[in-house]
């Protein structure tokens, strides 16, 4: 054994997995993959990163997973880390660190030259867009290799607390410069995601004052050395100019306590004439808006001074489509939970037919809409509100979302510019920063939204409400949908539901419904159910046993009415797994769009838990798989059973509920 890696696994979920394949995918070089162990160290229970450690550790014997047995500290996971180490040297990552590939190969071959007690590493800095930028010289684990022999013979320990690895790390930098055992390797290795949130394990505040009694403990520990002084100056100069460390009223004290030098007015000088050219770029945006948005603004201004109103909410879905998905279930709920509380929908003008008879709605852009994003205390939205609105203080922002994600999303889509057709990633994560709630349907979802949407708000791992009905439907249910769409009793009905494609317009699918339905032969009925970008038609020929669904207001009733989902890349499988009906993955360009958008999840693997069913990826071999059996036998069902097992385990017909009665206040029994 050579190097073993302690990563301390603790509200990086949405980062873990991939610094830890970094690791397990190194190849050591000589000695083989034996040289290298993995140890993840969780908090105590079994929260979401624990749970990926040890899927990790499931496919990986080179994987090890401890759980503190005490409350969370980073520097008590390195410390039982270290302890449990049998490698010759050691490695403290953190959960959102990689280590880059060929790193453990070199690093291999440079030991085996030096043999030093510390091995200094080339490292880097990445931030949540993607710009990489030279890593800097303030102590971190992370580019260190240690000795194990060398820091258990110094008692070297990580501190508890914020900064706990300021005193072991200049201890030893200290101690083997003084020995002549400390080497460098130059080339990059480590490399450090930045987040946008700050350190995961400290929000900003006094909380990152402790990096002054760090150094107090080091001059402590090591008599005074004369290195201590440069080192700290310049460190202490690095936390106060992280507005992820220190807060903006914090600073001065900070700038005080730390005794650095220099007058704390020019600082804010300086951060003052930052501030005042973002103010310029922003009102010269301003000054480019049409003249009824101008007026618009201006009469919001004024109704942002009048007081929130506590019994009103305000609903959105789908860009302003109407009364759907998540949000939908939310208002039902809403009003059965809390009826003092009143909904009011935002719509498009040209979507205000939708409406249900009774149901409060604004049209977006009128004066209406503006007083009441100004004054309700609620927003509920599975997408965002229109207008570019100010979330003020005392304002409850729940974001549901509309799927689990299989392609790219958020700042993942960094690498795809082609296909974003100039989204801005900054109004992206500037739209984060308003949420109070994200709501997450599974586990893949939670992780996925903690590093594609970097900012601070509460996950509510409770699954979907919009598949309540999906958990709690009778027969009867399923029976009356299937009447009003004119389905004859003992009907085999096929729901076919593609998704949108980034590098196609318009909808086109790569099914002939005729030729199917005509190829199964009586008793089969087909559902056409384009996506919603494409309008209230998939344009098939209405009649006969192929039915254009795509203006259906619920889609959640198709799946009920439907034996088998038919689909591509849609997110609808993900929900529809939740009725534990056949779902067929039809995948006729997978290479295509998995190489333009970026997915998460390999439909076509055969792995359980990725596929969910029968695979097609020709219109013949669909006919085939239909008309064989091969949908509804024995191993379609061990995949659905898994994919449903990973995607569906919080969809029990409560979730509404457990979102209403966490967001909105519920009155007590």
């Amino acid at each position: 054994m050579l190097l073993s890696v302690v990563v301390p696994a603790h509200r990086v979920q949405g980062h873990l997995r991939s610094a830890l394949a970094s690791v397990t995918a190194q190849s050591p070089g000589e000695g083989g993959a034996a040289e290298l162990e993995l140890i993840a160290v969780g908090a105590p229970g079994d929260g979401p990163d624990l749970a990926i450690a040890r899927e990790c550790a499931a496919h990986d014997p080179r994987v090890r997973v401890l759980a503190l047995d005490r409350p969370w500290d980073t520097g008590a996971a390195r410390n039982a880390g270290a302890a449990a180490a049998r490698g010759t040297y050691l490695l403290f990552l953190d959960g959102d660190d990689l280590l880059l590939p060929g790193a453990v190969a070199e690093i291999s071959e440079r030991l085996a030259q030096d043999r030093p007690d510390v091995l200094r590493l080339g490292h880097d800095q990445v931030d949540w867009w993607g710009a990489v930028r030279p890593g800097d010289d303030l102590p971190a684990a992370r580019n260190q290799l240690f000795r194990r022999s060398f820091w258990e013979a110094h008692a070297l320990r990580f501190t508890e607390g914020t900064y706990g690895d300021v005193v072991p790390v200049h201890r030893a930098v200290f101690l083997a410069s003084d020995a002549g055992t400390l080497a460098t390797l130059d080339p990059i290795r480590v490399r450090h995601r930045l987040r946008r949130t700050g350190p995961s394990a400290t929000p900003p505040g006094r909380a990152h004052f402790a990096v002054l009694g760090a150094y107090e403990r080091l001059a402590a520990e090591t008599g005074g050395d004369p290195r201590i002084p440069a080192a700290r100056a310049a460190h202490l100069a690095a936390v106060l100019a992280d507005p992820g460390r220190i807060a903006p009223q914090d600073r001065a004290a900070f700038f005080r306590a730390a005794g650095l030098s220099g007058r704390y007015t020019a600082h804010r000088a300086r951060e003052a004439l930052r501030a005042g050219r973002t103010r310029a770029r922003a009102a010269a945006r301003a000054g480019r808006r049409s003249l009824r948005a101008r007026v618009m603004a201006g009469v919001y201004r004024v109704d942002l001074r009048r007081p929130l109103d506590p019994c009103l909410a305000v609903y959105g879905a789908y860009w302003n489509r109407g009364v759907a998905c998540n949000p939908a279930a939310v208002y039902a709920k809403a009003r059965e939970l809390v009826p003092h509380i009143r909904g009011v929908w935002v719509v498009s003008s040209r979507h205000r037919d939708r409406m249900p008879p009774g149901v409060p709605y604004v049209i977006e852009g009128s004066r209406a809409y503006w007083r009441t994003m100004a004054t309700a205390t609620y927003l509920v939205n599975n997408s965002s509100f229109p207008g570019g609105f100010t979330k003020r203080p005392g304002q409850i922002y729940l974001q549901t979302h509309h799927g689990t994600p299989l392609k790219t999303m958020g700042l993942d889509q960094l690498p795809y510019p082609a296909l974003t057709n100039g989204v801005s990633f900054e109004r992206i994560v500037a739209h984060t920063d308003q949420w109070d709630f994200s709501l997450s349907a599974n586990p893949h979802s939670t992780e996925t939204w903690d590093r594609v949407y970097p900012s601070s708000y509460e996950q509510l791992t409770y699954g979907y409400p919009r598949n309540d009905v999906l958990c709690t439907a009778t027969p009867e249910l399923t029976g009356r949908i299937r009447a009003e769409l004119g389905i004859a009793p003992g009907s085999t009905v096929l729901l076919y539901a593609p998704t949108h494609r980034d590098y196609r317009k318009g909808f086109v699918p790569r099914l002939d419904p005729e030729r199917l339905t005509r190829a199964l032969g009586p008793g089969w009925v087909l559902l056409v159910r384009a996506h919603y970008f494409y309008g209230r038609s998939a344009g098939t020929v209405p009649g006969g046993r192929v039915v254009d669904v795509t203006g259906h207001p619920c889609v959640e009733e198709l799946c009920l009415a439907a034996d088998a989902l038919i689909t591509d890349y849609s997110s609808l499988m993900f929900d529809y797994a939740c009725l534990d009906r056949p779902v067929i993955t039809y995948a006729p360009d997978w290479d295509a769009y998995r190489a333009a958008r970026g997915t998460y999840v390999d439909l076509l693997s055969g792995r359980p838990g990725d596929t969910p069913g029968a695979v097609a990826t020709t219109e013949d071999e669909l006919c085939e798989v239909l008309r064989s059996g091969a949908w509804t036998s024995p191993e379609a069902d061990a995949l659905r059973a898994a994919f449903r097992s990973r995607f569906c385990p919080w969809d029990d017909g409560h979730a509404a509920e457990r979102v209403v009665r966490r967001v909105f206040p519920v009155p007590s029994n």
